[in-house]
């Protein structure tokens, strides 16, 4: 429909053109978009306003010339121009009503379109070190980069999920030497935790499981264990804002010397054994966690196969004379590419940074030949952006197909007070147990509800509630009460009909039933501006409107009735609202219940 209604701009501007009303090399860059006012036609353009300058014109003086100029329409049912200029378009009722054909027709894909076919793009996400469970924050960027996959995939491009795992680098260490220690304790050995270790509950389970496994044949003198390590930090009192004040010791050197230590001791194969298992067990904990939130990835990207690629990408910017030495470390010059200062890729024991190996993930990344590669980081890691960028164009790629998507934190509110969280502590709320509290549906939806920039105050109170007030259970409801409508129905001994009940169309003449055919209609398009900027907040709100529409208008008008060709048209037009909410509900990672 709005095609038709763009193509009759188009030959109304031709004219003016040939006219010399308007320059000929203009461009129409209008937009076209559905009215929020019924009052106001279907669609509205802001044409008149945009070729005003070049035309030399009042805007309402070039809308009248445009209207004039507009060729007939069998779509078109009248035009008005209104305010400075606007110009509103009526459609006739045989294409108002046509998108309850299009919907019965399409189904299960109405709303899709294959406008990006053979597109490749890669969204990687949630990415979260395979150090602990997954918390609620973690589950926030899963079903945002989940559903914007899902949104992309509707417009027909060819998505590649990844979840790159960091399985390398000191966090893992932190992580092996925390199993490590606790092993100890099984065996019977006494000591000191460290408080930069891991001290959660699924530490001492993964050591036990080794314990149980391999007996005690790792087991080494806790004195050799932490013989000659820096003294671990003493904290006194807090300060003004809150923060613990540091009076000896520091904790960084000392978990750094238990890992030097741990590493001598065992040897690389038994610190293997302790790195591995906690990978192995937390890594399967995460696969869990996501595939019953209904994340799925195509590929899990290690790190630990990247020194190959961390060694070409520093010898590629080494031989474009984007690498220099200074104090013994090695430094990319990203501030030839606009960023803040220059980073250190290679430190002076010969030990490469987490930016190197960023930079070799993202070489490799390009060399896959994806068209857009987005990432979705969470918002702690917009520092990066301008650095992961620089070595792109270093490395000579476009920086333009890198899209960093960043996704800001969660708090969890329960009777009105904060639900506090700490990752090393192990006391953190897990995306399990969130989902345990809530369910999969309205964890899913809630994180995404905003846009991914902006912080999220989870109530968990309202996420549960059985009310108007809970988004997704008005919508779900929506959906089941049409399902119960049918039912109720056949138990009359009566039965819909979609042929009746379009070819009865005719008599939806209330406002309000004018306004959800409008709402129908507007569904294609606002999936698509969705998937276009990365919003599934678009969709989740056109939901919910259309959801309230819809009970406003089951609340105000009969559906079952005795009068059979409105019965008919109504049952088609609730049947159209069930199938877009279902619809836009799958495509969001909710269900669609058939009964609540």
């Amino acid at each position: 429909m709005n095609s038709a209604i763009q193509s009759a701009i188009a030959v109304a501007i031709s004219s003016l053109q040939t006219q010399g009303l308007l320059p000929s090399d203009w461009q129409d860059k209008s937009g076209l978009s559905r009215t929020k006012d019924r009052s106001h036609g279907d669609f509205a353009s802001n044409i008149a306003m945009l070729a005003a300058k070049p035309a030399g014109m009042k805007p309402r003086d070039l809308a009248e010339k445009i209207v004039a100029a507009l060729p007939s329409s069998d779509v078109i049912a009248k035009v008005e121009i209104a305010g400075p200029g606007f110009i509103n378009f009526f459609l006739n009722d045989d294409q108002r009503f046509a998108i309850l054909d299009q919907i019965k027709n399409e189904g299960d894909v109405f709303g899709e379109n294959k406008s990006n076919a053979g597109k490749k793009v890669q969204v990687e996400f949630v990415s979260a070190n395979p150090t602990s469970s997954l918390h609620v924050g973690h589950g926030r960027g899963a079903a945002y980069g989940m559903t914007v996959a899902r949104l992309l995939e509707a417009t027909g491009v060819d998505v590649q999920r990844e979840y790159y795992v960091n399985d390398a680098g000191r966090q893992m260490d932190i992580l092996a030497t925390s199993t490590y220690l606790r092993y100890l304790e099984r065996c019977g050995q006494q000591l000191t935790f460290p408080k930069n270790a891991y001290k959660g509950e699924y530490v001492f389970d993964i050591a036990q499981h080794i314990l149980d496994r391999d007996g005690k044949i790792f087991e080494r003198p806790v004195s050799d264990v932490f013989q000659d390590v820096p003294e671990d930090v003493v904290y006194g009192p807090d300060d003004a804002e809150g923060n613990p004040t540091v009076l000896s010791g520091d904790k960084e050197k000392h978990i750094d010397g238990l890992i030097a230590n741990a590493q001598r001791l065992l040897g690389d194969a038994g610190y293997a054994v302790f790195h591995s298992q906690a990978l192995n067990e937390i890594l399967d904990d995460i696969k869990d966690d996501l595939g019953e939130f209904g994340v799925r990835f195509d590929q899990w990207f290690s790190e630990e196969t990247l020194k190959d690629k961390i060694t070409e990408a520093l010898e590629t910017l080494q031989n474009k004379g984007f690498l220099y030495e200074k104090d013994g470390n090695i430094w990319f010059r990203s501030t030839d590419f606009g960023d803040e200062k220059d980073r250190v890729v290679q430190r002076k024991n010969g030990l490469t940074t987490y930016f190197a190996a960023d930079i070799a993930y993202h070489l490799n990344k390009f060399q896959r030949g994806f068209d857009q590669i987005i990432d979705i980081w969470g918002a702690d890691h917009h520092g990066y952006i301008s650095r992961v960028k620089a070595a792109i164009s270093a490395l000579g790629f476009d920086p333009e197909k890198l899209t960093v998507l960043l996704v800001q934190f969660v708090s969890l509110w329960r009777s009105g007070q904060p639900v506090q969280m700490s990752s090393r502590s192990g006391s953190f709320v897990t995306l399990r147990e969130l989902r345990s509290e809530v369910g999969n549906d309205a964890a899913r939806f809630y994180y995404v509800m905003r846009k991914s920039a902006q912080h999220i105050d989870f109530d968990l109170d309202l996420a549960v509630s059985q009310s108007k007030d809970n988004a997704v259970y008005y919508i779900q409801y929506a959906h089941a009460r049409v399902h119960r409508m049918l039912e109720k129905v056949t138990s009359l001994g009566q039965s819909f009909d979609p042929a009746a009940g379009r070819a009865a169309a005719g008599r939806l003449i209330e406002t309000v039933e004018a306004e959800l055919l409008a709402k129908l209609a507007a569904y294609p398009d606002v999936l698509n501006n969705a998937a276009q900027q990365y919003e599934p907040h678009q969709l989740g709100n056109y939901l919910k409107e259309l959801a309230s529409l819809f009970h406003g208008w089951y609340n105000e008008h009969k559906v079952i009735s005795d009068d059979h060709e409105l019965m008919q048209a109504r049952l088609l037009l609730s049947v159209s609202v069930r199938q877009v909410i279902h619809n836009g509900l799958l495509l969001l990672g909710v269900s669609a219940p058939e009964s609540m």
